[in-house]
């Protein structure tokens, strides 16, 4: 009976290594499996294992000859763009077409040049023997972990088209919720920019002609609101160090935003910056809804895939989108990983509702986690789309008011000085 060689993570989320001795390699792979071990490689033994490390340089990446691998690869690609090619790869394996000419299908009328250079990569490596996961695994850009670790459970449980379509199941939601907390933050920050434009325009050209209409006034006979007016024109257009101070002032807004940026790049800027978002007023309350259903359902959606809880809590951090819910996801897992309930770590994080633990807690009891978490998912979805309706309808009123205000104001300290001198004559 021949030995195979083998590569595997243990039910604690350890790497471990060793050979089992099995008939064919599909035998070793159940046996190993029977075990509780989820598998990353298989071979034969004293040969290169079947992965990406031993595919990676013989069979897996195209050919320089080869006129497929010849595409644009390697970049980035929109996420509505991957949403697509996944439900369509899902339809065309679910009705039994073959994955290799399903990627050839799709290869052919993808109209992205990024993807159909990557499809066609992956076909390639594909038909070299390299497995799905590996060959998705070389586009580290376009499939994340979430997507790689889930086709391979898909792929060693043999339910790769199940697999697929709850990925684009999965993307189709996040990219919904991902609109719906874009449209409540985009609406404000419109609104402010047209206004500050307007406002500029006004006090750089049309308030400096109006002010020299009435240089012959005396400057008592001058309502309050228009000296005021009068006054920020005459200072915007100041140009002390060669500049008008309308221009260092947006200068200066630049840099500090500059700035900003870069902070919040570094570890302990966006620890502050994640940790502020949760705790704004009414948008807080949003991230902090959207966050908790972005974990719910990854979490949810890479164990009813197959992915072992240690590594799915492993992938679900790293996709988290905010520090301060990956610091709490690692907290999970390293107490999940002592052998503790899922509940209790839950609980101290004090950033989930008791609902989420209560739930997570009745399905943990029933054995219906997975499917428990999906259904939080489904409930902080449908509050995050009533919190950000109900958030547009306040902001519109109160932004159209407040811009009315601004412009108003203006035009009334243009107009009431003309309106007085009218009067007097």
């Amino acid at each position: 009976m021949p030995n195979f060689d083998y590569t595997a993570v243990d039910a604690s989320g350890q790497e471990t290594a060793g050979t089992i001795a099995a008939n064919s390699e599909a035998e070793a792979t159940q046996k190993l499996r029977g075990q509780g071990l989820y598998l990353k490689s298989v071979g034969p033994a004293g040969k290169k294992k079947k992965g990406a490390a031993g595919k990676k340089g013989r069979k897996g990446a195209p050919k320089k000859g080869s006129k497929k691998g010849a595409a644009k690869t390697g970049g980035r690609i929109k996420p509505k763009v991957l949403m697509i090619f996944t439900r369509q790869l899902a339809t065309l394996i679910d009705s039994g077409l073959p994955l290799l000419r399903g990627l050839n299908v799709l290869s052919k009328q993808e109209p992205n040049p990024v993807l159909r250079g990557t499809i066609n990569a992956i076909a390639d490596s594909v038909q070299g023997g390299s497995t799905f996961s590996e060959s998705l695994s070389q586009h580290p850009k376009i499939f994340n972990k979430l997507y790689v670790n889930m086709v391979k459970a898909g792929e060693l449980g043999g339910v790769l088209e199940v697999v697929l379509n709850r990925l684009a199941e999965y993307q189709e939601k996040a990219h919904k919720l991902k609109n719906k907390i874009v449209s409540a933050m985009v609406y404000p920050v419109i609104v402010l920019f047209i206004a500050v434009t307007i406002m500029t325009f006004l006090m750089l050209f049309i308030v400096p002609k109006f002010k020299a209409m009435f240089a012959d006034m005396p400057d008592g006979d001058l309502p309050l609101i228009s000296k005021i007016v009068f006054g920020f024109s005459e200072k915007a257009l100041a140009n002390p160090y060669g500049l008008p101070n309308a221009v260092w002032f947006f200068l200066i807004v630049a840099g500090l935003f500059l700035l900003f940026k870069m902070w919040s790049n570094t570890k302990g800027g966006r620890q502050t910056v994640d940790g502020i978002k949760l705790k704004l007023p009414i948008f807080g309350d949003i991230q902090q809804k959207s966050a908790i259903a972005r974990f719910s359902r990854t979490l949810g959606t890479l164990v009813t895939s197959g992915v072992p809880i240690l590594q799915a809590l492993l992938i679900t951090r790293e996709t988290a989108g905010n520090v301060v819910i990956s610091g709490a996801v690692d907290k999970i897992h390293e107490s999940v990983k002592e052998g503790e309930s899922i509940v209790t770590p839950l609980g101290t994080t004090g950033l989930f509702p008791n609902m989420v633990i209560s739930m997570v807690d009745v399905g943990e009891e029933t054995g219906q986690l997975p499917e428990m978490l999906l259904k939080i998912a489904d409930v902080y979805d449908d509050e995050v789309d009533n919190a950000v309706t109900a958030l547009t309808s306040i902001l519109e009123p109160i932004m159209i008011v407040l811009l009315a205000l601004v412009v108003g104001a203006v035009v009334f300290a243009l107009f009431l000085p003309l309106i007085k001198m009218i009067s007097t004559m």
